[in-house]
């Protein structure tokens, strides 16, 4: 017997058909003898229309109201979802974030989890009841319903997990599992039996969106085993996905893992700013206090050394605050133009294996040129690597750098 967290998403609880589908996966289950506690999401759609009625209401609305009205969606599914497990004749009822006491911080539309008192929820499941938990919801210190921002149900799931102690947390999906770059740019893309935690932060760090970058965080601290599997497969087979699990010796077998790529990036280029101490500290600080995150930079010194290009990337959603905030501060900063790209794209090769083999990085930047695909930035670590180039050049770059280091090939 184990004890099993099973959360499922907007697109496979879309309607009563889908719910009654994941009541299948659940009965399944049980029937093993394990213990199973389920987190859902809204069904599909519903969250983007509660938020679209806040905002009707009045575009400055109270973040602690907004909570209250978007988290329902999750409320609602649960309990229709232990409706149909009842009827099945399966022990189960719904819990909202309230209840379970999952305390997060009072920071509305984006709360972190800071504990969850699984106390009775343990007893219960002991007992044989299947509890279907409300996700993307808690409260705060002031017993004020908050959320927890996007990807909160796969962060429920996998905080739950944790405090539970369950042997796995399975996040079903619209999608069998991780595979080695988006299937719809490369047809030959792989689905990966088992990546590292480490490899799918980075993963979901760089665009791959099969899982949250929070709920894979908390997995890698709490080395809580991950399997991200389909709902839209027979329930009556096991789960067949990836397991995302702590490293082991035997995942080193592959320099790279996979190609991800994230589109919504933005660069930004400050000419000839005066080479003093300081200057970084006068560019990115205000950057930082206004909530912009800075990835990838660039740094070039003139040949005098008196002044400095500095090149940046950032999510593309913050680069107009950016612009705005470093064209205010151009007196302090004396640079002599800001210049501004939003048609890039960041391709990032990833892997573990990486650690332990040199000429990872020298095989991309050979075949990118070789294609004539221009790097405008380079970052990396110690399982990554990051380029940012041409928006343009996106599919020929994932299908390179895939071919180039054989993931369309069969794994041993």
């Amino acid at each position: 017997m184990a004890r099993i967290v099973m959360k499922f998403g907007g697109t496979s609880v879309a309607d009563l058909d889908r719910i009654r589908n994941v009541a299948r996966h659940v009965e399944r289950e049980i029937k093993q003898g394990n213990e199973v506690a389920v987190v859902v999401s809204a069904m599909a759609g519903e969250t983007n229309r509660l938020v679209a009625l806040c905002r009707d209401a009045s575009p400055l609305h109270d973040a602690r109201e907004y909570d209250a009205v978007v988290s329902s969606g999750e409320n609602v599914t649960s309990g229709l979802l232990a409706i149909v497990l009842q009827s099945m004749g399966i022990d189960a009822r719904s819990w909202q974030g309230w209840q379970i006491k999952t305390r997060t911080d009072d920071s509305h539309g984006a709360a972190r989890v800071a504990a969850i008192d699984t106390d009775v929820l343990g007893e219960r499941l002991a007992q044989g009841q299947v509890a279907v938990i409300a996700g993307f919801q808690g409260i705060s210190s002031m017993n004020r319903i908050t959320t927890l921002g996007r990807g909160g149900s796969d962060t429920t799931a996998v905080a739950m997990a944790a405090a539970l102690k369950a042997d796995r947390c399975d996040i079903y999906t619209d999608v069998d599992g991780v595979y080695t770059t988006d299937p719809r740019i490369v047809k030959t893309a792989r689905r990966l039996p088992r990546v590292s935690h480490e490899e799918m932060l980075e993963m979901a760090s760089q665009g791959a969106k099969v899982l949250h970058v929070r709920s894979v965080e908390l997995a890698m601290v709490h080395e809580v085993p991950v399997l991200v599997c389909s709902s839209f497969a027979d329930p009556s087979l096991p789960p067949e996905g990836t397991l995302i699990t702590p490293e082991m010796d035997d995942m080193e077998q592959e320099n790279v893992t996979s190609i991800a790529y994230a589109k919504d990036e933005a660069q930004i280029t400050l000419r000839d700013v005066p080479d003093s101490p300081g200057v970084a500290y006068k560019v990115f600080g205000p950057l930082a206090q206004n909530g912009i995150n800075v990835d990838m930079i660039v740094q070039n010194i003139s040949d005098d050394g008196s002044t400095t290009d500095i090149t940046f990337t950032l999510p593309e959603a913050d680069y107009d605050r950016a612009m705005k905030l470093l064209e205010d501060r151009s007196a302090d900063l004396g640079y002599a133009k800001v210049l501004g790209n939003k048609d890039v794209v960041k391709v990032s090769v990833i892997g573990i294996g990486m650690r332990s083999h040199a000429g990872v990085a020298a095989t991309a930047f050979k075949a990118l040129a070789e294609r004539q695909i221009n790097i405008h930035a380079i970052t990396t670590s110690e399982i990554k690597i990051s380029v940012l180039i041409d928006s343009a050049y996106t599919e020929l770059a994932v299908r390179t750098l895939h071919a180039v280091y054989g993931l369309d090939k069969a794994a041993a």
